[in-house]
Formats: C-alpha cells, sequence, structure tokens
C-alpha cells in the first residue's frame, strides 16, 4: 500500500479544491495514483467542485458575531452576488461566523478544521459548492477580544456587502458604538488612532508633504509648520478617532465616542470582495462562443 503522505493530499487538494478527507480517502482508494484519485473523486460527485476550483469567487457576504466578549468578522464568497441572496448560502455564512466567534481560531488552517454538526468547515465549502453550482470560498476572518468594562459596536451594510466591528473602551453604550461602526463602513478610515499609524506611512507622507511644500517656493524657515500643518490634515482623512464623524462633521470620532464615556480602540471593516481581481467577461462574446461548439 502507497504512504499517503501529507504533501500528496496538499496536492490533490490544490487541484480539485475538496476539503482534506475526501483527499486522502480518494488517495487510499487507488493507492496513491494522482490522476485516478481525481477520477474517483468525480465519480462520487465531487467533480463539480473540482471543476470549479481555479474559478474566481468575487462576490458573497461578510458578516458579524458577538459570542460574549470575543466579536468575529469573516468574509464567504460566491462567484455571483445572486448566490449571495441564496438562503443556503446566507445560513452557510451565519453557521461559519458563529463557529469562528466561538472557537478563537489562530489562523486559517485552524479554522477550517472547525467542525459544525458534525462537517469541517473546509468540507462544508466543498459541500456547498457542489450543492449550489458555483465555487464557495471562505476567504479571512478576524477576531476582536475586549472586557466586561468595553463594548462592541456592529453595523451590516446591504445586506452584507460591508461589515464593520468596531471595539470601544470604558463603555457600554452599545448604540454609540454602532454608530462608529456605520461611521467605519462608510468612511473606510485606515487605521484607529493616530499611534496605530506606522512610521513608514507617516515618513512617505511627510517627504511627499514636504517636497510639495518645498515645489510651492515657500520659505524654508517656514516650511516645517506648514508640513506640520498638513500632516494634521492627513491624520483626519486616514484616522478613524481624528475624521469628522460622519453623523455630525461638527465633532471628530473621537469627541463624540468621549462625550459618551469611551475611547475609541480597534476597528476590523470588511468589504465583499475588495483585493480580488474580478474577471472580466462579454456577455456576447460568450454567448457566440457557445453557439459555435
Amino acid at each position: 500500500m502507497a504512504n499517503i503522505t501529507a504533501k500528496l493530499v496538499k496536492e490533490l487538494r490544490d487541484r480539485t479544491g475538496v476539503g482534506m478527507m475526501d483527499a486522502k480517502k480518494a488517495l487510499v482508494e487507488v493507492d496513491g495514483d494522482m490522476d485516478a484519485a481525481i477520477d474517483f473523486l468525480r465519480t462520487k460527485g465531487l467533480a463539480t467542485a473540482a471543476k470549479k476550483a481555479d474559478r474566481i469567487a468575487a462576490e458573497g457576504l461578510a458578516a458579524a458575531y458577538v459570542a460574549g466578549n470575543t466579536a468575529a468578522i469573516v468574509e464567504v464568497n460566491s462567484e455571483t452576488d445572486f448566490v449571495a441572496k441564496n438562503e443556503q448560502f446566507q445560513t452557510l455564512v451565519k453557521s461559519v461566523v458563529k463557529a469562528v466567534a466561538e472557537n478563537k481560531p489562530a489562523n486559517m488552517e485552524e479554522a477550517l478544521e472547525i467542525e459544525v454538526d458534525g462537517v469541517k468547515l473546509a468540507d462544508a465549502m466543498t459541500e456547498a459548492t457542489t450543492k449550489i453550482g458555483e465555487k464557495i470560498d471562505f476567504r479571512r476572518f478576524e477576531i476582536l477580544e475586549k472586557t466586561d468594562a468595553d463594548v462592541f459596536g456592529t453595523y451590516v451594510h446591504a445586506g452584507g456587502s460591508i461589515v464593520a466591528v468596531v471595539k470601544v473602551t470604558d463603555s457600554t453604550d452599545e448604540d454609540a458604538a454602532r454608530d462608529v461602526a456605520m461611521h467605519v463602513a462608510a468612511i473606510n478610515p485606515q487605521f484607529a488612532t493616530r499611534e496605530d499609524v506606522s512610521e513608514d506611512v507617516y515618513n512617505r507622507e511627510k517627504e511627499v508633504q514636504t517636497e510639495k511644500t518645498l515645489a510651492e517656493g515657500k520659505p524654508e524657515h517656514i516650511v516645517e509648520k506648514i508640513v506640520e500643518g498638513r500632516m494634521g490634515k492627513f491624520y483626519s482623512e486616514i484616522v478613524l478617532a481624528e475624521q469628522p464623524f460622519v453623523k455630525d462633521g461638527d465633532v471628530t470620532v473621537a469627541q463624540f465616542i468621549e462625550s459618551k464615556g469611551g475611547k475609541v480602540d480597534s476597528f476590523v471593516r470588511f468589504e465583499v470582495g475588495e483585493g480580488i481581481e474580478k474577471r472580466q467577461d462579454n456577455f456576447a462574446e460568450e454567448v457566440a462562443a457557445q453557439m459555435k461548439q
């Protein structure tokens, strides 16, 4: 009997998109023959999932779930927006985010091993791909932790196209925290506080503003002061705490939440499909190609 190594199982998973256990069973069944294992999976009804493994899944849903002092946010993708409205897909996303919040995996590998009703999430994705007829992909997740003295605010836009979770410390005002989460969803800040801005980001922007100010012919002795002012504006554009609050532009987000007794701590914002290069299909060309077959 052939030695079915983890490397061999991974290769079959990469080539077919099936779950780990299905890949291992197939290899055992055919004594480690890769091509025969692929054919075996096809005969078992997993061919649909295998054929779709290389397709682009850039639509879908994001979701958030709070379990005590833990909040999870996930993104599960499909190929079309139509599937995102599918009740079966929506139920899958809800089960994924709940499982992540309750199990708190350290990485995606651990997340895919979580079992829900006896089925690992990795295998649940494969099953959903087969049943729904599109590639379904659990793309990413983040976890936030708080204490009893803090509060989470969550906001879901358009049913799950954008989801934001905010952690506010020293506060129990959930409504205020939700308002900040709504701001995050709408404005898309890059950092929670000024202290979160990396040195590289700061230095790069300061260099740009310095060169810009010098090019404007400003006297050198006031360049530093002008740049300092422009850096303040830069912070107000990218830092959540320093942005004008979306519901009241006369105060910053930090001022709003401080008026409620809290302080902005951190946030996570997922927008479905961000960072994925979507395939551009020409419908007329696709129809013409099918007519030639």
